[in-house]
């Protein structure tokens, strides 16, 4: 198992499964490293109340690929910062690109890929029937999930775990419900590059390639704090 198939998401050697059955919810594939620290957070959230769930973890390259591509395709959504419907017909390639990378990462670039990183929702606080949606809505103010986040605000410092999306840097979006274990995530982080991206890419029928090419330097800077 090589560290750059974990980056890149082309390998599930590293990753084993977290039962949610206590909630109904399937099995979450993350980091085999992360299981122990993972469930010590869901049982403090447990004794406070909450039902800390993942609807999301690993994520493959290929899965990554699929999003992006049926964003760009116009296939599947693509929203702004309100949640509103974007048309991304209506927008120039560029624009294009960075609709699409305000909420969903380049293939090869998803810290979903490393199994260290999550999406969480409060299981206990949703009521039958009830569409997730993973809007900033949903985490704050009078948000169903906002108890739970505020409770994390005061309970993650004592954790491995902080949110690598907590502060808009004019590139990905807030996102309030993306956990991460850092010692870990740090370590990947330091891993990828412009050149083990891009090649990467090239391998792929990544759509509106050209593009992501030609904006590199602005792609690296904003949305993956890369040089």
């Amino acid at each position: 198992m090589r560290i750059v198939d974990i980056v890149t998401g082309t390998t599930e050697a590293h990753l084993v499964y977290l039962d949610q059955s206590l909630h109904n919810a399937p099995p979450v594939q993350i980091h085999q490293q992360v299981l122990e620290p993972l469930i010590e957070l869901r049982e403090a959230a447990a004794s406070a109340g909450f039902g800390l769930c993942l609807c999301s973890g690993f994520r493959s390259f290929q899965r990554q690929l699929q999003i992006w591509n049926g964003k760009a395709s116009g296939e599947r959504p693509v929203v702004d910062d309100s949640g509103k419907l974007i048309d991304i017909r209506d927008l120039s390639p560029w624009d294009q690109v960075q609709a699409i990378m305000r909420w969903s990462a380049l293939p090869g670039a998803s810290r979903h890929h490393w199994g260290t990183d999550f999406d969480i929702y409060d299981a206990s606080a949703m009521p039958e029937g009830y569409q997730l949606q993973l809007t900033p809505e949903e985490t704050q103010g009078q948000g169903i999930f906002a108890p739970m986040h505020t409770w994390l605000d005061t309970h993650l410092p004592t954790t491995g775990f902080y949110r690598p999306y907590a502060i808009d840097r004019g590139g990905i979006a807030p996102e309030r419900w993306h956990l991460s274990y850092r010692s870990l995530a740090d370590q990947y982080a330091e891993v990828i590059d412009r050149e083990l991206l891009e090649a990467r890419l090239r391998q792929s029928n990544l759509l509106l390639l050209d593009v992501v090419i030609a904006h590199w330097d602005e792609i690296l800077q904003r949305y993956l704090l890369l040089n």
